[in-house]
């Protein structure tokens, strides 16, 4: 047939391959995978049916059996067994097969049947006096099994009674055995009895007790009774229930005890010792406990488990009362009995201490301080998931703190650091026993660090144990040995990939940084106590190096980062960042310490304090905000050399008159100053400025003693004579706001107040001034005691900078430090006497200190109250206004990044800067002068022959201040230049004095025909004092 053009006749083809057929099987295939699930959920349905009426039908029928039998029971034996007789307890009677089998402790009358049980057990035992006879007949041995398992159901059946019943029981749970007529007396007595160590079945008893959570049960009726333990009053032979809890914590599997392996989760320490204030409540098991090795076996069991110890503990009781706090209490509270036992061991320390470290590092006391630094910003970041932080009950968390004394510590730490080597020891590498030791030990102070108030802590440690020279000689011997993996191999808590010296370093660095607060200097220098000046010198290099690990080549994390782990993690556990975190800080404050004992009299070489990475890129990158060059000089600016932090700070200084130089054409200020009132006119025109018009330009005409306006246009030139001067003026002692140490060196003057009414307004003034000075590179020779500028810096001064300021009172105070005598016979008391100005007042240096007198016992807190009145407290006032005027200008950031000593050399610059040499490779001609020129010759050696003090002179003449550039003339601004002056050398032009432009850094020269003429001139001019008349 022929194709018709038609195309519904086409076969119809399924493009997907696939028939109709087959998707008719694969329907078929699923309905019967249906089916046949359908069938076997119903055939499930019928069999646990089935299994549920069995079980039902089961209890039912033994339900009713019990009753019956607690009937006939009834009725042999009578309502309160007075039908019953000793045999009924003996392995032929069924009297206690029968009891047990129907008890129910919900039924009232059977808890009633069985305390009458116990009361009469206990009758019968008094009477005969042999409680296994009783049981077991004449031969234990041939009924030991039957004995054994009725002792052990009787006993779990008492102490479910009494759980079941804590409630109704609660205000007899801790009463003594003397109240017999208290239905819960006689269960526990009962248990006492049968649960004594010298039964033969006692082992074999706790074993199954622990097996069948009967601590659990225990738990929960401490915790119901123990509210009431003051109403129950305290007694030497103790309660029933604290008898029973003595009886058990015997049973630790050393002999004569063959008790078996208790499961953690369900033993004595994790169920009874996290009840909250155990010992408060059963005062002779806390006897017990601690003196009778118990504590050693129970700390060892717990420290087995160290890694996951908390989660073996029960569940809180409450948010107050977390059961690891409760724990922590408890084993605080006996671990200082146990250390000062004589038999303590090295082991029973070692494994204490890695409990408490454990519990200690949970303790919220360390969260709040590992975040303590970025608080301020807690609450932006925190977001949903922030885990809201509980504090303990106030009593628990006392407990905690109280337990770690001064005793505590001692003991513990003296017993870690007994088997480390002595200082003096052998060079060869630390040993396995020496690196648990220092692990162990470590591990305990840094979280006491984080958990409790440092003062208290840190005394102790400094100077009644060996901790600073001990672990020095462990770190010295790692670092030469390079053993530093074997410490961070054992320190199983510590979580991560953490270098070895990480944790040595997170305790030595504070406590040795306390010590050096208090020690004097001729501990230091001459006696080189605690450590020798070579070992110092070698802690240096240790240290920096650490710390540019940490903060540059191994940079991992950032404060923020920290402190979001540490608030935010759900695991508790050592954190590796945070430690790092925390040990650049303690590292970076000792170097900071350390370098400033080495300005006060140099023992290494400045250069020791810098690292070895510092180049062009780093200090490319230090001037640029929020990088880690940047976070480096902030937090460690002496890793930099002084040369580079200076040149960041004068291009952090020219980037800011920049900002502001801007707007200079309408915020220029002119001052019109007399020079004969310089302070009085300076102040008052300046104090009218706002921050903005103070970091503008300032342009200065001077008035000369007659009234009239001086010569010169003020380029820069004349401002910086104006600063110059006004300086000089306003830190004259003579004025009175300031006065000098022995050396010479400026301090607020305590009794300003006394000459100058308005002296605070005035202290405010200077710093501005001194700012001002700073801002615009001018340096001004102000030599300022150090204690004074750590104030710039807000820092505290202590009895080691007081020989600056009184060597006498110092000398004094060492005397009294060192007295071998009884000091309450010097009569000295808690007060200090001032006298400024004839005017004698007494101030108390403590609240009651004209009735406190200074004795051997505080004679250390009396010679640091002292001068912490001498160096900090006089001049407070003083100090704050000076700095709020000086940050006016200045930075906190620009002055962090250097010490004392160099921002003396900021403010001053450095009479090395005075080099003539310099000065000339850095100069130059104008008008037909060269470098070769016989003037240019003659000049230069006239130079060199003047004084110093002319030098100053010639310096200011030229440039309008007597210091050079601090890093030397090639950063002056613009070069020093010489020109020639008065055109020919006619005698006319050869009489002129030799003029210059400040401004500009101009000498103006004539052509002298001699040195003698030269010298002459210069001289008169540099001299001459006529301000700027002679332009």
């Amino acid at each position: 047939m022929f194709f018709s053009g038609d195309p519904s006749t086409r076969k119809r083809v399924d493009l997907g391959g696939r028939s109709s057929k087959e998707r008719d099987r694969k329907n078929l295939l699923e309905q019967t995978r249906l089916e046949r699930n359908r069938r076997l959920w119903l055939r499930q349905q019928n069999t646990a049916a089935l299994k549920i009426q069995k079980c039902f039908r089961g209890r039912k029928v033994v339900r009713a059996e019990q009753s019956d039998l607690r009937e006939r029971f009834l009725r042999i034996h009578g309502k309160n067994c007075q039908n019953l007789d000793r045999n009924a307890f003996g392995p032929d009677s069924d009297f206690l097969r029968q009891f047990l089998y129907f008890f129910n402790a919900e039924n009232v009358d059977d808890f009633l049947v069985l305390v009458q049980i116990c009361r009469l057990l206990q009758q019968f035992v008094q009477e005969s006096g042999d409680i296994v006879r009783l049981l077991a007949g004449a031969d234990y041995s041939s009924v030991c099994a039957l004995v054994n398992y009725r002792v052990k159901q009787l006993v779990h059946t008492c102490i479910r009674a009494i759980h079941h019943n804590r409630n109704q029981l609660k205000d007899q749970l801790l009463l003594t055995s003397k109240k017999s007529n208290a239905s819960a007396i006689p269960l526990l007595e009962v248990l006492v009895l049968l649960i004594d160590p010298k039964l033969p079945w006692s082992c074999k008893i706790v074993g199954y007790l622990s097996q069948n959570n009967a601590f659990s049960l225990l738990r929960e009726i401490v915790l119901t009774g123990k509210d009431n333990v003051e109403s129950c009053g305290y007694s030497e032979e103790g309660s029933s229930l604290e008898r029973l809890l003595t009886v058990l914590i015997c049973h630790i599997g050393q002999k004569p005890c063959i008790c078996s392996h208790i499961d953690q989760r369900y033993s004595f320490s994790s169920q009874i010792l996290t009840i909250p204030f155990l010992w408060h409540t059963f005062p002779n098991l806390r006897q017990v406990f601690a003196k009778k090795g118990l504590s050693q076996h129970y700390i060892h069991q717990m420290a087995t488990f160290v890694p996951n110890l908390i989660s073996f503990l029960p569940k809180d009781i409450s948010d107050e009362f977390p059961t690891y706090a409760c724990l922590l209490g408890n084993i605080l509270e006996t671990g200082g009995i146990a250390l000062s036992q004589p038999d303590c061991s090295f082991d029973t320390a070692i494994d204490l201490a890695a409990v408490t470290t454990y519990l200690l590092e949970a303790h919220p006391s360390l969260a709040r301080s590992d975040s303590r630094e970025n608080s301020k910003t807690a609450d932006d970041d925190a977001g949903d998931d922030e885990v809201m932080e509980i504090a303990l009950d106030r009593k628990l968390d006392q407990q905690i703190c109280n337990s770690i004394d001064t005793r505590f510590l001692l003991q513990l730490t003296n017993i870690l650091l007994r088997d480390i080597s002595s200082p003096n020891g052998s060079d060869c590498g630390p040993d396995d026993r020496e690196v648990a030791a220092v692990g162990a030990v470590c591990g305990f102070l840094y979280v006491i660090f984080n958990t409790l108030p440092l003062e208290r802590i840190m005394t102790v440690l400094a100077y009644r144990t060996e901790l600073v020279p001990m672990l020095w000689n462990f770190m010295k011997r790692c670092h030469e040995n390079k053993k530093w993996s074997s410490l961070s191999e054992r320190l199983s808590y510590l979580s991560g990939d953490a270098p070895g010296w990480l944790l040595p370093l997170a305790v030595f660095c504070p406590v040795y940084k306390h010590m050096l607060m208090i020690v004097d200097n001729e501990e230091y220098y001459e006696q080189e106590k605690p450590l020798s000046l070579k070992d110092i010198r070698s802690l240096i290099i240790l240290l920096r190096q650490a710390l540019w690990q940490l903060l540059w080549v191994n940079h991992t994390t950032s404060a923020n980062s920290v402190k979001s782990l540490t608030v935010h993690s759900t695991t508790k556990r050592l954190s590796v960042e945070a430690i790092q975190l925390r040990v650049s800080n303690v590292v970076s404050e000792l170097l900071s310490q350390l370098q400033d004992w080495n300005n006060r009299r140099q023992f290494t070489s400045p250069v020791d304090f810098h690292a070895d990475g510092v180049n062009d890129f780093f200090n490319s990158q230090a001037v640029i905000e929020n990088t880690r060059a940047n976070e480096i000089l902030k937090q460690a600016s002496f890793l930099i050399p002084f040369t580079s932090r200076v040149k960041i700070f004068t291009s952090q200084l020219a980037a800011a008159r920049q900002r502001h130089g801007s707007q200079a054409v309408f915020t220029r200020n002119r001052f019109r100053i007399r020079r004969d009132h310089i302070l009085e006119d300076a102040y008052n025109q300046m104090s009218q400025l706002s921050e903005d018009d103070l970091r503008g330009l300032i342009r200065v005409t001077f008035v000369n003693e007659f009234g009239v306006e001086e010569a010169g246009i003020d380029g820069g030139g004349i401002f910086k004579d104006f600063m110059e001067n006004i300086t000089r003026a306003a830190f004259d002692v003579q004025y009175g706001l300031f006065k000098e140490t022995a050396d010479h060196l400026l301090y607020p003057n305590p009794g300003s107040g006394l000459i100058h009414e308005q002296h605070l307004q005035f202290f405010h003034f200077l710093g501005t001034l001194l700012a001002k000075a700073m801002f615009e590179g001018i340096l001004v020779d102000l030599p300022f005691a150090t204690f004074f500028l750590s104030k710039l810096k807000q820092k505290h001064n202590y009895l080691n900078d007081l020989p600056s300021l009184d060597p006498e009172l110092y000398r004094h105070l060492i005397f009294l430090k060192r007295y071998e005598g009884d000091l309450s016979d010097l009569e000295l008391y808690f007060v200090i006497l001032n006298n400024e100005y004839g005017e004698q007042t007494e101030e108390e240096l403590l609240p009651g200190g004209k009735n406190l007198r200074v004795t051997n016992e505080n004679v250390i807190t009396f010679i640091h109250l002292v001068a912490n009145h001498r160096l900090n407290f006089q001049i407070r006032q003083q100090s704050t206004h000076f700095l709020r005027g000086f940050q006016q200008l200045i930075q906190k950031d620009w002055i962090d990044m250097f010490n004392e000593h160099e921002l003396q050399l900021l403010i001053s610059g450095s009479l090395d800067s005075l080099d003539v040499d310099d000065l000339r490779l850095h100069t130059n001609y104008a008008g037909g002068y060269h470098s070769e020129h016989y003037v240019i010759e003659m000049l230069w050696e006239v130079l060199k022959g003047f004084s110093m003090e002319n030098k100053k002179k010639f310096l200011k003449f030229v440039t309008g201040c007597s210091r050079g550039p601090l890093l030397g003339f090639r950063y002056l601004e613009p070069l020093f230049c010489i020109q020639r002056a008065g055109g020919n050398a006619s005698e006319e032009a050869l009489d002129r004095l030799p003029t210059s432009a400040t401004c500009m850094n101009l000498l103006k020269l004539p052509p002298y025909r001699s040195k003698e003429q030269m010298e002459t001139k210069l001289l008169y001019a540099i001299n001459a004092d006529a301000g700027f008349d002679l332009s």
